[in-house]
Parts: structure tokens; C-alpha cells; sequence
């Protein structure tokens, strides 16, 4: 199983990194939008999920939600955030997060 994890604050994509591996994943990380999005792209190494910062330098979360499901791309995406107001949740899941999650966790 294959997990890309985008976030830019690097003490909790290492933590993120961690747990996931120890549970037997295989993870990879990147710290801004624009590499999410590349990496995430049809035709590369498909993920089995992605963890997508909201909040991302480059491109934010919900940019590259957006494209990746306009390209037809349906991995799941699960979006990571500090913002929790419920139109934050709503733009979100709008932009074709499947699940959406506040900081911290």
C-alpha cells in the first residue's frame, strides 16, 4: 500500500511518515502543492491514498484536490487541517476530498 503525504510543517510529516511505515505502508512526503500535484499525476506510481495539507505552500490542498479529480484521478484523498469551521469542511469536501480532518488530531 502506498500513501503520498503533502504537508509543509516537516515535524508533523515525519511523525505522519513514521506511523505509517511502522503500520507497513510505503510513504512518500513532499512539502508543497506543486510536488504533490506532480507526483500524483495519471500515469506515475499510482497511491492507494493521499494526505493532503489544506494549507500547502505552491498549490494548496484544495488546488490540487481540485485539478487531480478534473484529470480523473479518484485515488482517495483524505484532507489535513487547522481550518475547521464547517465552510471550510464544506469547500473541502467540495473540491473532492473523501474525508476531511482538523489539526490536531
Amino acid at each position: 500500500m502506498r500513501v503520498l503525504v503533502a504537508e509543509d510543517d516537516a515535524r508533523l510529516a515525519e511523525v505522519l511518515h513514521q506511523a505509517l511505515e511502522e503500520a507497513g505502508w510505503e510513504v512518500e512526503t513532499v512539502g508543497d502543492g506543486r510536488s504533490a500535484l506532480g507526483r500524483a499525476l495519471p500515469g506515475g506510481v499510482p497511491y492507494d491514498v493521499l494526505l493532503l495539507d489544506r494549507m500547502l505552500p505552491g498549490l494548496d490542498g484544495l488546488v490540487v484536490c481540485r485539478k487531480l479529480r478534473d484529470l480523473g484521478v479518484d485515488t482517495p484523498v483524505l484532507m489535513l487541517t487547522a481550518l475547521g469551521q464547517t465552510p471550510d469542511k464544506i469547500s473541502g469536501l467540495d473540491a473532492g476530498a473523501d474525508d476531511y480532518v482538523t489539526k490536531p488530531f
